[in-house]
């Protein structure tokens, strides 16, 4: 369609409707040269000759009465793409890329992304998990609308706001209360078989951390990537594991898990992350005021 003009274009189709040049003025509150100025501009746009005289009427040429039916398949489609746009004007609707943790996905943001859901059906939120790193990656190359991410986020792109504090607890199996030690100490978990998340998560390095500082090596019996997995291990009585307590609370509850905070304390900052320049839809507006609604 580049160099077409629709304004022309419908000039013609009513020049034709009308079969009258000072008609189609008087309709489109034009003058009849403006009118005839269009028509031809139109006819030197293709080269040919689109509108004839036959006795007082204006009737199309061969190619006009070609060009009209593309002009009616034309505005047809503006038409539908006018009802599009209004109904995005007029509800929460599209598709909105949230970037998160396996963990905040799984224990956190369900009931989040269920209100939102019953609130605004026609709102597509698609949630991808992975680590800090390739979340704010998704974000950098606009694969992804909006995080919820570990802190830290680097990076002078980011909108960085701060949601959330997350400690980290121990859990241990709750059938055998002589394996618990009286503290949960990095001397005394580092003496029992040790279940930890995989290497590169940002989780794994606070936990990697918590031990450095007090001078005692992690070294884990088995490194997964699933809570829930941990869970099961720790269950069945293989060993104990350091894991978010947002993972172990409310829906992550389990009766076979003993809980017991870290001594030292250790947590981690959730976050919702946004590039700066980020267009914010409609949808994106309330998933964000969403997230910040868990600050309360």
């Amino acid at each position: 369609m580049r160099g077409l003009n629709l304004d022309q274009l419908r000039t013609f189709a009513l020049v034709v409707e009308l079969g009258s040049f000072s008609a189609a003025a008087e309709r489109g509150g034009v003058t009849q040269p403006a009118v005839s100025l269009q028509i031809r501009q139109l006819e030197r746009r293709f080269g040919l000759k689109l509108v004839e005289r036959v006795g007082r009427r204006a009737g199309p040429t061969a190619a006009g009465l070609e060009l009209l039916t593309h002009v009616r398949v034309i505005d047809a489609a503006l038409a539908q793409a006018e009802l599009a746009m209004t109904a995005h004007a007029s509800q929460v609707s599209g598709r909105v890329r949230l970037g998160t943790g396996a963990t905040a996905c799984t224990y956190l943001l369900p009931p989040v992304l269920a209100a939102l859901r019953r609130r605004f059906p026609a709102l597509d939120i698609v949630a991808s998990t992975g680590n800090t790193a390739d979340m704010l990656r998704g974000l950098e190359n606009n694969t992804l609308d909006i995080g919820l991410v570990t802190l830290p986020a680097p990076g002078r792109m980011f909108q960085v706001t701060p949601v959330l504090e997350d400690e980290f607890v121990a859990i241990f199996p709750a059938g055998d209360p002589a394996s618990i030690p009286a503290a949960a100490t990095p001397q005394a978990l580092a003496r029992l078989p040790l279940v930890l998340f995989e290497p590169g998560a940002r989780t794994r390095r606070l936990v990697d951390d918590w031990f450095e500082a007090a001078g005692v090596a992690a070294k884990p019996v088995m490194e997964l990537g699933s809570t829930e997995a941990m869970k099961e291990i720790v269950g069945a009585g293989l060993g104990c594991a350091v894991l978010p307590r947002l993972s172990v609370s409310g829906a992550g509850q389990r009766p076979a898990l003993e809980v017991r905070p870290l001594a030292p304390r250790l947590s981690r900052s959730l976050a919702i992350v946004l590039r700066k320049d980020k267009p914010l839809s409609r949808g994106l507006r309330y998933l964000q005021e969403s997230l910040l609604a868990l600050r309360a």
